[in-house]
């Protein structure tokens, strides 16, 4: 039997485990929403596997989530260290896609608003730090075609097109 706050991986949760007071305040709504939350993944995403999977068939490698920058505290999803060019594939929610990100929320709105507002400052901020550390930056949004956005990385990486133009 697994005692209470263990999810049968070695991780423990304070909010979870009866008879214990938290650790911290949850923002969370309720237990199962943070457990919901703490379930969405950082790394190897449906969009962003696909990419890969395609870039990699065209026998171009790279590396995944890591610091293009050692100073910079942030991770890109696909870095060609070589070529000095990093892919973002966000989210729509995560990062307020003007197409199918919210714009209001049910629940915890002072919360939501403020939490998109700052990733969308993020990105941008790391946008520049990068530019100006001579990386070329590609962003894309998670619904964007998977063989447009393998066909944008592999002009930047490679500087051909897939029909063989230089660009």
């Amino acid at each position: 039997m697994t005692p209470p706050g263990d999810d049968n991986r070695g991780n423990f949760d304070p909010l979870v485990a009866e008879g214990s007071e938290p650790a911290f305040e949850s923002w969370a709504v309720s237990p199962e929403r943070r457990r919901n939350m703490q379930a969405n993944r950082s790394r190897d995403t449906k969009p962003e596997l696909r990419v890969r999977q395609r870039l990699h068939a065209r026998g171009l490698r790279y590396r995944v989530a890591v610091r293009p920058e050692p100073t910079l505290p942030r991770r890109a999803d696909i870095v060609f260290t070589r070529q000095r060019v990093v892919v973002f594939i966000d989210g729509c929610f995560w990062h307020g896609c003007p197409e199918h990100g919210r714009t209001s929320f049910s629940r915890n709105e002072t919360y939501w608003n403020p939490k998109i507002l700052r990733t969308k400052e993020r990105d941008q901020e790391v946008d520049g730090l990068l530019t100006s550390a001579g990386w070329t930056v590609l962003r894309f949004w998670e619904h964007d075609d998977v063989d447009a956005v393998v066909s944008a990385v592999e002009v930047a990486v490679r500087g051909v097109s897939s029909d063989g133009r230089v660009t």
